[in-house]
């Protein structure tokens, strides 16, 4: 890879490549040409969002249903791509985005829900969509006194699950952190179907309509302000290196982790103490800019 001609950028925000980056860096870095990001779609329930084009290499992070992508390359069943959320910069499975899909109208508001088939929850399901996902809704129906929301290639899921874009947005993004309780840790996991520390921290505030970075580290430096340990309430955040936790209440931590392997509450100063040995003392504290 080319050296930046620019050397605080962050690879994983910036598309950047000897051979081609976005257009946007012009003038910040070299590189052979220099492109406009298509607009796309993932248009699958979950996707692995890599280092590098080859299924072997794990997983930095991950994008969700109907989330938005710019494209800036495709070669070898791969495209290169950097996420309309959070900056991020990685490959997909070229299979996995769609430049067709229509803006969505509506997100999922619980941990999970299937995609069936039909209006019809005895239909066989298509896919299940994680907390966060956004569908492009193009009509409703009701079966059996259940009401449905239909997708353009007739699919459909149930309505209670979902709240549409232009609705009010929930407040308490330690309340949803909640919802995931037991979700299964996974490293640069991003769904209830599986998530990590800082994950779990993005997919709720982004809920409330808050935008976060994805790693501890961009987290620790660039999410709210900073406090002291003996201002933590409901919300706040904890950090370690390589680490975070949602503060529930002025004792109790809420956070995806590897002891557990999932996400759990711990006492604060068990955690520490329990942590000290792996990531040493807490490295900070911050106040999301939220009410909580």
């Amino acid at each position: 890879m080319g050296m930046p001609t620019d050397h605080k950028l962050d690879a994983r925000l910036h598309a950047a490549r000897a051979d081609l980056a976005d257009i946007r860096l012009k003038g910040r870095v070299e590189a052979d040409r220099f492109v406009a990001g298509e607009p796309a779609h993932v248009c699958v329930s979950l996707v692995d969002l890599r280092p590098a084009p080859a299924l072997s290499r794990g997983i930095d992070t991950q994008l969700l249903f109907g989330e938005p992508v710019s494209v800036f390359d495709r070669a070898n069943g791969f495209a290169w791509v950097q996420s309309g959320l959070d900056g991020y910069v990685g490959y997909v499975p070229e299979e996995t985005i769609s430049t067709t899909e229509p803006s969505p109208t509506h997100l999922i508001a619980v941990p999970r829900s299937f995609v069936y088939s039909g209006p019809d929850l005895r239909l066989p399901r298509r896919h299940a969509l994680s907390l966060g996902s956004r569908l492009a809704v193009t009509g409703e129906a009701e079966t059996r006194g259940t009401r449905y929301l239909l997708l353009a290639d007739g699919s459909a899921v149930v309505a209670a699950h979902c709240r549409s874009v232009h609705d009010a947005m929930e407040s308490d993004y330690v309340a949803i952190a909640a919802r995931l309780l037991e979700t299964p840790y996974l490293w640069g996991g991003r769904s209830a179907f599986g998530i990590d520390c800082s994950g779990l921290v993005q997919l709720s505030l982004q809920m409330v309509g808050e935008r976060a970075p994805r790693d501890s580290d961009m987290q620790a430096t660039g999410l709210g302000q900073p406090i002291l340990q003996s201002e933590l309430v409901r919300g706040d955040l904890v950090f370690w290196k390589g680490h975070v936790g949602i503060m529930e209440d002025e004792n109790t931590l809420l956070h995806a982790n590897g002891h557990t392997m999932s996400v759990a509450r711990e006492d604060l100063d068990g955690a520490i103490a329990r942590i000290a040995w792996l990531y040493q003392q807490p490295t900070g504290f911050r106040r999301p800019l939220v009410k909580t």
